[in-house]
C-alpha cells in the first residue's frame, strides 16, 4: 500500500512542476515589472510569492 501511495506522489509531482517552473517565470517577470515601476509593495509580494514557490519546488524534487 506504502508504494503505491509514494507512485501516486511521484505522479503527481511530475505533473506539478512544469506548472510551477511557469508560475515562477511568471512571477519573476511581474517581479521585474514591479522594479522597473519602483513599486516597493508589489517587489515585496512578488518576493513572498516566489519565495513560496521555490519552497514548493524543494519539496516536490526531494
Amino acid at each position: 500500500m506504502k508504494q503505491v501511495i509514494q507512485s501516486l506522489q511521484r505522479n503527481e509531482a511530475e505533473k506539478r512542476i512544469p506548472v510551477l517552473k511557469m508560475e515562477i517565470d511568471y512571477e519573476l517577470a511581474t517581479l521585474h515589472d514591479a522594479m522597473i515601476a519602483s513599486d516597493k509593495d508589489g517587489i515585496l509580494k512578488c518576493k513572498v510569492k516566489l519565495e513560496e514557490l521555490r519552497k514548493e519546488m524543494i519539496r516536490l524534487e526531494a
